[in-house]
């Protein structure tokens, strides 16, 4: 039995990274549902950054999704989320310095870009670096590290889910080439921790709607 609390936003992708990573571990812990928009008072005290993911593991309060899943993997190491090998794990990091630094950038820019060369310049950067994870991410196996689900899909994951806001806002669907990134996402959002922290469609393009003051329809994203 642990005692971690989680402080995370139901709407935040790196939220959803530490969510899922504490259910593939079976960790047990209190939520603690934080509005961005309304922090309560002391909360700048767990979260330095006035973010969310937080937890507060008894005396050891850790922030940013990337550092308190390595913390997880540490403390909990069964079952395991990344390679024991120095190597191999090595490898892991990088590839998730490339969600980080890289694919949210872009998909960012396209999705959020001030005027419409912003966007475009985003759509050829998201594209290339899909292109790149179809290429050099996705060649060897189900999952980026082979087989074995990892923290490196758990950081792609959450931009995978709105996915959707690209297409309604953006008419943009995934390349016709990146088959086995199509099939690696048909099997993560299957898994059990996905499903457990996954918003529906609608939630996501009725809050993206009020960002850019464009109507979205009843529906508009059911199939």
């Amino acid at each position: 039995m642990s005692n971690i609390q989680l402080y995370f936003a139901k709407a935040s992708t790196f939220s959803q990274r530490t969510r899922v990573a504490l259910l593939e571990k079976g960790i047990d812990f209190t939520p603690i549902e934080i509005d961005l928009q309304n922090k309560p008072d002391g909360y700048i005290q767990i979260s330095r950054y006035g973010k969310v993911p937080a937890i507060q593991h008894g005396d050891v309060i850790i922030y940013e999704s990337a550092i308190i899943n390595e913390y997880l993997e540490e403390a909990f190491p069964e079952p395991p989320l990344l390679p024991h090998d120095p190597a191999n794990k090595a490898i892991a990091r990088i590839w998730i310095d490339y969600a980080n630094t890289r694919l949210v950038p872009a998909f960012n820019k396209f999705l959020r870009g001030k005027d419409h060369q912003e966007q475009e310049q985003g759509r050829k950067e998201f594209t290339e670096a899909l292109l790149y994870l179809e290429q050099e991410g996705l060649s060897k196996g189900d999952y980026f590290l082979g087989n074995q689900f990892s923290l490196v899909d758990i950081s792609f994951y959450p931009w995978f889910e709105r996915l959707p806001l690209l297409e309604h806002f953006r008419k943009f669907t995934l390349p016709a080439e990146t088959t086995h990134l199509q099939t690696w996402w048909d099997l993560v959002r299957d898994r059990s921790s996905i499903q457990a922290v996954a918003n529906p469609v609608d939630f996501y393009l009725q809050r993206f709607a009020k960002i850019i003051g464009e109507p979205v329809a009843i529906g508009a994203g059911q199939k």
